[in-house]
């Protein structure tokens, strides 16, 4: 009898717990707590994103920079791409979904604009780089710069469509060492492999692919830019810093892409962050890691 009576207790505190948990559950769906706020639009949730094109050498600043947006602005969720600026302008003209370009040289930003696919006056200059010449600290390399990089045993160069890759190109061609072309990026890497001798030359699609070659030793000798160092300090060295004379400016812009995709909360939210980017509270970022922020 005891037993029964045990058993019974059991099967009724079950079945009121059954229901407490019932009524919790009615009472979350009438007053929006409990997981389908937290599924559906909780507090910081991220309810807008915005795509945002980068040339390969900003990836960490921006990165950062991203995060310092998001502490005031938890409900944008901002995706990068990075690559060379001219991988990215043609996947913008393939038609991959993009709110803002920011390129690592004018000239993809201009065809960018020639194509009309740039956000009429939203075009900006940012930040100004400048092309080195790195080697890793010890590798006793005999090269001192660009004009004797031929006595290298390996190099690594950016491709001509990648911004990095023009400008050393353009150096060179300054210093007479590669004949004079309107289009410095037509010269080819066995071209320029034969205007220093026959030096072996290890082609990059970006410029962080050649800081990687040179960092982890696969090559000798890299050009690269200044702001790419960081964080490499204690492995690399940098053999020249390449004058702008020979390179030209190495101005960064940025702009708006067409995107008829986007709603209008993905449109402002593209709109502040571009704002933000040409921020006073940017430009000391961007200086930390490198960058001249004196740019007209």
């Amino acid at each position: 009898m005891k037993k029964k009576f045990l058993a019974a207790l059991t099967a009724l505190a079950v079945i009121v717990s059954m229901a407490g948990c019932r009524a919790g559950e009615d009472r979350a769906d009438a007053d929006g707590s409990g997981d389908a706020q937290a599924e559906g639009g909780g507090a910081g949730e991220e309810d807008t994103e915005i795509q945002v094109f980068i040339a390969a050498s900003l990836d960490t600043v921006m990165t950062e920079l991203a995060d310092l947006y998001h502490e005031e602005h938890p409900e944008v969720k901002i995706t990068f791409n990075a690559d060379s600026s001219g991988t990215l302008l043609t996947q913008i003209r393939e038609g991959y979904e993009c709110d803002i370009f920011f390129s690592a040289a004018q000239k993809q930003m201009d065809d960018l604009e020639a194509d009309g696919l740039m956000v009429e006056g939203t075009r900006a200059n940012v930040v100004n780089n400048q092309v080195v010449v790195v080697t890793l600290k010890d590798s006793g390399t005999q090269v001192t710069g660009l004009e004797d990089m031929g006595k290298a045993e390996s190099i690594a160069l950016a491709g001509g469509s990648v911004p990095a890759g023009r400008y050393t190109r353009q150096a060179l061609i300054h210093l007479g060492m590669l004949p004079e072309t309107d289009d410095p990026a037509s010269i080819t890497t066995q071209e320029v492999s034969e205007a220093l001798g026959g030096v072996e030359i290890s082609e990059q699609d970006n410029v962080s692919k050649v800081l990687t070659a040179v960092a982890e030793g696969s090559c000798e000798v890299g050009t690269t830019y200044y702001s790419d160092t960081y964080g490499y300090e204690d492995d690399l060295e940098i053999l020249q810093t390449v004058s702008c004379d020979l390179t030209g400016d190495v101005i960064y812009p940025i702009a708006r892409v067409v995107n008829e995709e986007a709603d209008e909360a993905q449109t402002k939210a593209a709109e502040d962050f571009l704002a933000f980017v040409l921020s006073d509270e940017a430009k000391a970022v961007f200086e930390s890691y490198y960058f001249d922020t004196d740019v007209e």
